[in-house]
């Protein structure tokens, strides 16, 4: 066999493998469950999805304010990345920023009252288009299951 050929078709049964395909799986259910979740929020709400993992992170603890950098760690995001995402808030009143007492160089960032009730809104949305395509086609052990190997995916992940 020529050593062109014998190449494609290892590379042929490389993308074929069982873990090419199962990873591509979790990746395109992830990736269409996230467009569905961001259509909804920009339709219903104004939002972006990312707009509402910021504002989730806000309201979780809403005595506590959070730094523009914690938000980008948190978010996986870069510091312009953040500084544009939060300026893009700010102008729709969801958000505000302010100094962090005994650090210039840190900037806080807080909801606004327009910021929580649109959130709330944020909130059913996200929650009603989860439980439609994440939760309601499988069963509920399954579900259970599914939610736990998730966790132990990302305590890995974390882990390592």
């Amino acid at each position: 066999m020529n050593p062109a050929k014998r190449e494609n078709d290892e590379a042929a049964r490389a993308a074929d493998s069982r873990l090419v395909h199962d990873f591509g799986l979790l990746i395109k259910a992830a990736t269409r469950l996230e467009h569905r979740i961001d259509t909804a929020l920009r339709k219903e709400c104004q939002v972006s999805h990312t707009m509402f993992e910021v504002l989730i992170r806000l309201c979780r603890h809403p005595d506590e304010e959070i730094s523009q950098r914690r938000l980008a760690d948190d978010l996986t995001l870069t510091s312009s990345g953040i500084t544009r995402l939060i300026d893009r808030m700010e102008g729709a009143g969801l958000v505000r920023r302010g100094p962090a007492p005994g650090d210039r160089r840190s900037v806080l960032v807080e909801t606004t009252d327009h910021g929580r009730a649109v959130f709330l809104r944020a909130a059913a949305v996200h929650a009603q288009v989860v439980e439609r395509y994440f939760v309601a086609p499988v069963t509920a052990a399954d579900y259970g299951r599914l939610t736990r190997s998730l966790g132990e995916i990302e305590k890995a992940l974390n882990d390592s």
